[in-house]
């Protein structure tokens, strides 16, 4: 591991301050991935300012939604009792996530900042375009089986890890920012890109920014939701597919709004938004449904291993937003 520096923060500003002191500084968060990739050589920055102990408060807004300071800890997230009501899908997808060791220790800003766990991204000996831009992807012609079917690109087919930013990508999250130009506030749908040919650029976020919380909106009928993960194994494990869904039906039985994101099969958190155009104002039928997932679905390209994910997909939508249309109806 390359030799760093060390500064701990005592709010935002002074954050801000030490963050862009020195290029190539990284912030700390849990450390659950970053020092990881350090310790695999992936990652060397020239200094770490710690900002854990800053920005762990999460309110409630008074128009109804919430604000999740960045570093409050996964774990507080997915016990409080206001996102256990009001958004429980968030909460599903955090404990869906990953052990109990690692939530205790995984802030919300460092979730949604998380590098692929992508085994060629790993593997010094492998081609991979977000190590080293231009020198191919491995990925592409080899084991294929956890890697993106939607938005990639002939430089990578990596995957995000995230389950949490799932769920926030469905809820239509808003990030706060604070950087050298001041605050700002981005949509999490835009915080992260696609790959392109520049699959090493993997966020929106300027140089030296720090994400120091994320709202979410107040939006009732999110309080039916759910978080649905398939993976090979039940204990901790990405995504080979996963589905944050809420589904708002009325009285006539048409669907009046509905959230969709999928995750395990983008380079991002990958919002439907094909797939819930596709069902507004139309009966929340099996077969409706079946419809919208097949729109959504429609531009997957497959690889060696991954063909099975587009049906795999397709089938947790449908279970997924069938599950939430048999409640509503109780």
């Amino acid at each position: 591991m390359k030799e760093f520096s060390y500064a701990r923060a005592d709010d935002t500003p002074s954050a801000v301050q030490l963050g862009n002191a020195h290029p190539g500084t990284k912030y700390l968060g849990g450390g659950t991935n970053l020092v990881d990739l350090m310790r695999e050589t992936i990652e060397a920055p020239e200094a770490l300012v710690d900002v854990t102990g800053i920005s762990q408060d999460i309110e409630m807004l008074p128009e109804g939604g919430m604000l999740i300071g960045a570093g409050v800890k996964n774990t507080t997230v997915a016990a409080h009792r206001e996102v256990r009501m009001r958004y429980p899908m968030l909460a599903r997808a955090i404990l869906a996530g990953a052990s109990g060791q690692i939530r205790n220790m995984a802030t919300v800003g460092g979730n949604i900042m998380q590098r692929t766990r992508c085994l060629y991204f790993y593997d010094g000996a492998a081609r991979c375009n977000k190590r080293a831009p231009g020198i191919g992807c491995d990925a592409v012609e080899g084991f294929s089986r956890y890697h993106a079917i939607l938005g990639a690109s002939p430089s990578c087919i990596a995957t995000h890890p995230s389950d949490m930013c799932v769920a926030l990508a469905a809820l239509e999250a808003v990030v706060h920012l604070e950087g050298p130009a001041g605050a700002r506030t981005m949509a999490l749908n835009e915080v992260h890109r696609l790959p392109g040919e520049r699959p090493d650029l993997e966020t929106e976020l300027a140089p030296g920014e720090l994400i120091t919380a994320v709202e979410l909106p107040s939006l009732p009928f999110v309080a039916r939701s759910n978080y649905r993960k398939v993976r090979d194994r039940s204990s901790y494990a990405f995504a080979l597919v996963s589905v944050a869904s809420a589904l708002d039906i009325g009285p006539d039985g048409i669907v009046r709004d509905v959230r969709l994101a999928l995750g395990g099969v983008a380079h991002k958190p990958w919002r439907a938004a094909a797939a819930e155009r596709a069902l507004i104002g139309k009966p929340a039928s099996e077969e409706n449904v079946r419809a919208a997932a097949e729109i959504e679905l429609a531009p997957a390209q497959t690889y060696r291993d991954n063909g099975f994910k587009v049906e795999l997909a397709k089938r947790v939508i449908v279970a997924s937003l069938d599950d939430l249309a048999r409640r509503a109806a109780l």
